[in-house]
């Protein structure tokens, strides 16, 4: 379990493979794993998920739903106390943000898609009509891959280029040709023009990491029938 300096006295984490499998549709333990991992952040808060479709899209829980009723999302907002948000990440950056003094917080799921277009300030704006002010949120991205090991081809890269011609400083090229894209630092990036002042990047990367964290990436170059998945979490004490 790690935990971000820039969110000091609000409970959140960001969980690993420690934690277990806490992947949503698996099967087994990924239950148990959830509400084991959620008690130690915040015992007994309830745990409330979204169905994450790579979208900007950002729901407000004002009554928390069943996992079987969660909504198509990718972030989470909330003012309510005792409501423990959390997104689910094998790669994609998963960012927790919290402005203390109005008493809202929010969790996005930020992989590629989601990035550009704009999931976090989905998140933003949401808080924002909560009571929040950019400038007083603190966010913290989590584990997510790392750009060592995020290999694309120029057709990605074209993408973000076509959005704004300055996101080639989030690309490198590899010795093999290919570029390599710096998720987290564009996730940190959109943040930041967004008018969030306190980023903190926890600088973990999933690929990397094997015995610290799940990958989809990895697990797909291996050929591995499944891959699990960490969760993050944020709330606000009762």
């Amino acid at each position: 379990m790690k935990q971000s300096t820039a969110l000091d006295g609000i409970p959140h984490a960001f969980f690993g493979r420690s934690a277990g499998n806490c992947g949503l549709s698996d099967n087994g333990d990924a239950d148990a794993n959830r509400r084991r991992a959620a008690d130690l952040v915040l015992a007994g808060a309830t745990l409330v998920a979204v169905y994450q479709t790579h979208s900007a899209e950002c729901v407000t829980v004002e009554r928390p739903w069943n996992d079987a009723d969660r909504p198509r999302a990718d972030a989470v907002v909330t003012n309510r106390p005792g409501v423990l948000l959390s997104v689910l990440s094998a790669d994609c950056a998963p960012v927790l943000l919290a402005d203390r003094e109005a008493g809202v917080v929010g969790a996005a799921h930020a992989g590629w898609r989601g990035a550009l277009a704009g999931v976090t300030d989905s998140a933003i704006d949401a808080m924002v009509r909560l009571g929040a002010r950019a400038e007083r949120i603190a966010a913290a991205v989590g584990p997510c891959i790392g750009q060592r090991h995020y290999e694309v081809d120029d057709g990605f890269r074209d993408r973000f280029q076509a959005v704004d011609p300055a996101n080639e400083r989030f690309f490198a090229d590899s010795g093999g040709g290919k570029p390599h894209f710096d998720l987290e630092a564009y996730v940190c990036a959109r943040l930041a023009a967004a008018g969030i002042e306190r980023i903190e990047a926890l600088g973990l990367d999933t690929y990397g990491e094997e015995q610290g964290y799940f990958s989809y990436r990895r697990a797909t170059h291996r050929g591995d029938p499944a891959y699990g998945r960490q969760m993050s979490v944020v709330a606000l004490a009762p």
